[in-house]
């Protein structure tokens, strides 16, 4: 068995694994350790724990030390120094005249390496942008493009719900959304509708989709006789989640009644 600790570095982040060292270390604690672009600080997200040597796939890489004040002094203007990149970086795109939109910067622990994030609708020749950045800010720099729904998850904002955007505060990853999702909850399939504000499909569609699925096999097909309280009548639609179904009785009436008190007819034949 291999001791692993589970460490983000951004608050919606990919947690990545790394050896404790035998350091104590428990959720919450700021750590410093090596990735592939250097020293970098990152969160205690999962507490050291035993694995099965099959669970990694590669060496992992030590937990240096906890963060000390130094370290966190150094990461305070580490992000002052970001912002001054990005500023930088978008006087030299509006010289080079590209057509990329920069998103943030992020600079490892010691400023020895740079990722810029951008976006942009099309392929950008960005080779003498990285030429001249480089040189000016005297740092290794990375140009990175990201789609759409990175973006958001970078930038952050506001959804159509009123709060802040699930990517950019819980989702570490982005799942498949599908029309369907949308279709077996019985929402508007207008696209301007069900979309978030990085343009595709709401993230949120995923959450409740199979509770819908389950639900809905609950509950009898529309055109179905069904036998009611007050009589036969015709399903024409439902509700899942309060577990209704809605009848047209024969009076041509359309009520609401609780799936518990509906009952097939023995024909069970669809009109």
């Amino acid at each position: 068995m291999s001791k692993v600790v589970g460490v983000r570095f951004k608050q919606a982040g990919t947690i990545y694994y790394f050896d404790p060292a035998d350091i104590e270390l428990k959720v919450g604690d700021d750590v410093v350790v090596d990735t592939a672009h250097g020293l970098s600080i990152g969160k205690v997200v999962i507490a050291p724990r035993e694995v099965a040597p099959g669970e990694i796939s590669e060496p992992l890489k030590p937990v240096l030390r906890k963060a000390q004040p130094d370290d966190m002094e150094l990461e305070g203007k580490t992000r002052e120094k970001e912002r001054e990149a990005l500023a930088k970086c978008e006087e030299l795109v509006e010289r080079f005249h590209l057509p990329m939109k920069l998103l943030s910067a992020d600079y490892n622990l010691d400023g020895s390496y740079l990722t810029i994030y951008f976006k942009s609708e099309k392929r950008v020749d960005f080779r003498a942008l990285l030429r001249e950045i480089s040189s000016t800010l005297k740092t290794h720099v990375e140009l990175r493009q990201v789609g759409t729904r990175d973006a958001a998850k970078i930038v952050g904002g506001m959804g159509r719900c009123g709060l802040p955007l699930c990517c950019a505060t819980h989702l570490p990853k982005f799942e498949t959304i599908s029309m369907r999702m949308a279709r077996e909850q019985d929402l508007p399939l207008n696209p301007a509708n069900i979309s978030g504000v990085c343009g595709r499909l709401l993230c949120c569609l995923a959450y409740e989709n199979e509770q819908y699925r389950i639900m809905k096999q609950k509950l009898p097909s529309l055109g179905q006789l069904v036998n009611t309280r007050l009589g036969e009548g015709k399903v024409i639609g439902g509700n899942p989640l309060k577990e209704t179904v809605i009848v047209q009785l024969a009076s041509e009436a359309v009520l609401e009644f609780p799936l518990s008190e509906i009952k097939p007819c023995s024909s069970n034949k669809p009109l």
